[in-house]
């Protein structure tokens, strides 16, 4: 010890200040006096006695406590060779000694091309080398943790089990990468640990694990060590059917849920479901319902309820407010084995400021831009990912494809695809930094959309990549090698807003407003598109769906029936957020339960029935979704009637050209021997009528079926004279001589 190279180690070891540990602590050869002898040192804090011992707990040598703050060191018999030791430590307050693996006896476990993967941007399975993994090494069983710190002089893993003492674990650094990693042996699954970083100007940091796979319940925000590979999943068929399936030919109507408040506990303190709770109930009521799929919104970790999960502070771990990762696993196996697919909301736009999460995650701007006007987010208060950094790049890559690889997820709806594509968005003339040709395109962020979504469609062929796009952006859901962000779906933003300010009118002003209802189709197969009534539209002030149309309790109720019977009418796949089925009067709020008691008045009861039976036509008739993409799926009829507010048009199948028929009166006036001109002759049946008395309406019809009348209508030979309902839709479907629909 006399060295005075060993005495400045010794002294940055015990201020936790030295830049590579792995080279003072641990088994080395040293030279005394011209001989070669293996010394090994340890930083023990606390213990009272220590013992070198081999792998079978047979000493070798005692080791002698050099300092008083812990730093123990061992000189080894003369001709002892390198060998596995262990350590035998007698802590203070324990009788018995305990015999442990010294986390500086054990190799990098992250190999060259790892790193070099890492550097370049393309690992796209980070979480196997980031992270903390339940792993055994030399027979020896541990946790191996790893995390992207470039900018840290030091970098310790810290805890309960080593009292969160940043002397005890520091980690080994790879600098050309800025990687940090180390082996603790012994560790248990559920540990609970942070990162303690020392970031070049001094100020020490205490992080969470961007790469966890599980947090600690909010408020606390440690990350929690958990073994993702205990988990048997029962979703074969389901996998494989997907991955042989064509999304544009089947259907696809999405139920929007936020976990937390779609049913909760009354009788337990009205807490939120657990996910295995909520995948029973949830998955017999989307059964019912008949929708295809559900959407959560995020459920990746994050401290702040009223942020509904789009500010998360952790990629890799589903939150805990409902349970275990493997407990959200069991949720989307449940869902597959129900035939229910499960889409995610996933946030690569920005991140929270929260001081334990990826905020100057090692003291430098790290995950952000350095310079506001690209790293700050003026709408949220949030960062904005440096999309042009290779590893920040691939961090959010690989997680996209960490959720659809150890979750099972069917895709991924991303959220505020806009605020990445400007860089002036929501900003200011001076507000933002052009791009390299002047414009105020991100061209680092379509790079990273391009990347990501070649990535999916390579890699988990079935699963779907859907972009929350609200601007004219060319080619959202062309392949990238076409120059399109690659999409699979976008949002019809547009179809939303213009239907939505439609429906608001009073009846006898919407025909002033039909362009509103028409304009969608100039450009419904430009994108291959969703059509969404989403959690937006009926929170932060903006009431509940219902709410939003016009009249007293009934009319309301017949205008969202008749909306509703008209989005899924249009071509596109559908999205709806939960409650609205409901006729929820209330806006909705992350902090209680849908009002589910609604279902005791008759209107509601008839709302949420007009939904369920809406779905199961939708899902039984080809003609709804078969051609959603292509015009050759849609035909108007008349879209002229302006004074009288009434829009007809057919959908028609793919396969066998089958076609329904829609009639739409916007007003409250039931219309009476209204011709529609038809493409064939005979008999059409009314298959569906939202004003039918079982949906809470006035019983206008047609008496199940109408025949064609020689009377020319809308360019056509053939009409049918209809009764059109007060506020209503009508479906019809041509009968065939043999009786079916057709």
């Amino acid at each position: 010890m006399a060295s005075a190279t060993l005495l400045i180690d010794l002294q940055q070891i015990l201020r936790a200040e030295h830049p590579d540990p792995f080279r003072v602590l641990g088994m080395h050869t040293v030279s005394i006096g011209g001989e070669l002898r293996l010394v090994v040192r340890a930083l023990l804090p606390g213990a009272e006695r220590v013992w070198v011992a081999d792998a079978d707990g047979t000493d070798v040598a005692p080791m002698e406590q050099v300092h008083p703050d812990g730093f123990w060191e061992a000189l080894l018999p003369r001709g002892t060779g390198s060998f596995p030791y262990r350590l035998r430590i007698c802590w203070h307050g324990q009788d018995e000694p305990v015999l442990v693996a010294d986390p500086f006896s054990f190799g990098p476990a992250i190999s060259d091309f790892d790193l070099y993967l890492m550097g370049e941007g393309t690992h796209l399975r980070l979480w196997e080398v980031l992270g903390a993994r339940v792993t055994e090494i030399d027979g020896v069983q541990g946790v191996r943790f790893a995390v992207w710190a470039p900018g840290a002089r030091r970098v310790s893993v810290v805890g309960d089990f080593n009292l969160w003492d940043g002397r005890r674990n520091p980690m080994r650094g790879h600098p050309a990468q800025g990687v940090w990693e180390i082996f603790i042996p012994g560790l248990p699954d559920g540990t609970t640990y942070k990162y303690e970083i020392l970031a070049r100007d001094g100020s020490t940091l205490l992080k969470a694990d961007p790469l966890a796979f599980m947090a600690e319940l909010r408020p606390a925000t440690s990350s929690r060590v958990f073994d993702l590979s205990r988990y048997a999943w029962s979703d074969t068929e389901w996998m494989e059917t997907r991955r042989e399936q064509d999304f544009c030919t089947v259907p696809m109507t999405v139920y929007e849920v936020h976990l937390g408040s779609w049913k909760r506990v009354p009788g337990d303190g009205d807490r939120p479901m657990t996910y295995r709770e909520a995948a029973v109930e949830l998955a017999d009521y989307v059964t019912e319902m008949g929708f295809t799929h559900v959407e959560l919104l995020p459920v990746m970790e994050h401290p702040y309820d009223p942020s509904w999960g789009y500010q998360v502070t952790g990629y890799y771990a589903p939150t805990s407010r409902f349970g275990t990762p493997d407990d959200f696993r069991w949720f989307v196996d449940h869902m597959h084995q129900r035939g229910i697919g499960v889409i995610l909301d996933w946030v690569p736009a920005h991140f929270p400021k929260d001081a334990h999460a990826l905020r100057r995650f090692d003291g430098t701007a790290l995950y952000e831009h350095e310079d506001p006007r690209q790293g700050e987010h003026p709408d949220w208060g949030t960062h904005v990912f440096n999309f042009g950094r290779n590893e920040v790049r691939n961090f959010l890559v690989s997680n996209a494809l960490y959720w659809l690889e150890e979750y099972h997820v069917d895709g991924l709806r991303v959220d505020a695809v806009a605020s990445m594509l400007y860089l002036d968005y929501s900003r200011q003339p001076g507000q933002w930094i052009p791009n390299r040709y002047g414009g105020r395109e991100n061209l680092d962020a379509i790079e990273f959309l391009q990347q990501l979504n070649a990535a999916v469609r390579d890699r988990y062929p079935g699963a779907l990549m859907i972009a929350e796009e609200s601007t004219a952006w060319p080619g959202v859901t062309q392949p990238p090698h076409l120059g399109g962000l690659g999409f699979h779906l976008k949002w019809n933003m547009g179809w939303m807003n213009d239907f939505l300010r439609f429906m608001h009118e009073e009846p006898i002003h919407r025909k002033y407003h039909f362009n509103l209802l028409t304009f969608s189709l100039m450009y419904a197969f430009s994108e291959k598109f969703v059509l969404p009534f989403s959690h937006d539209e009926v929170v932060h002030g903006k009431g509940s769906l219902i709410n939003k149309m016009p009249g007293d309790a009934w009319q309301k109720a017949a205008n969202l029936r008749l909306a509703l019977g008209a989005m899924w009418s249009h071509p596109g796949k559908k999205l709806l957020f939960m409650g609205i089925e409901l006729g929820q009067w209330q806006e909705w709020s992350e902090n209680r339960s849908l009002d589910w008691h609604l279902l005791e008045d008759p209107l509601h009861a008839g709302l949420q029935r007009w939904m369920r039976d809406l779905n199961g036509l939708y899902r039984s008739d080809p003609a709804f979704w078969q051609t959603d993409f292509s015009h050759e799926g849609f035909e108007w009829i008349d879209f002229r009637d302006v004074e009288q507010s009434v829009l007809s048009f057919l959908r028609r199948s793919k396969e066998t050209g089958d076609e329904l028929l829609f009639v739409c009166n916007f007003t409250p006036m039931p219309r009476h021997a209204y011709h529609v001109g038809v493409p064939h002759a005979g008999r059409w049946r009314e298959v569906l009528n939202s004003d039918a008395e079982t949906y809470g309406g006035s019983n206008v019809g047609n008496g199940g079926v109408v025949e064609t009348v020689p009377l020319a209508a809308h360019s056509r030979d053939q009409s049918l004279p209809l009764t059109l309902p007060p506020l209503g839709i009508l479906v019809l479907r041509r009968e065939r001589e043999d009786g079916a629909g057709g």
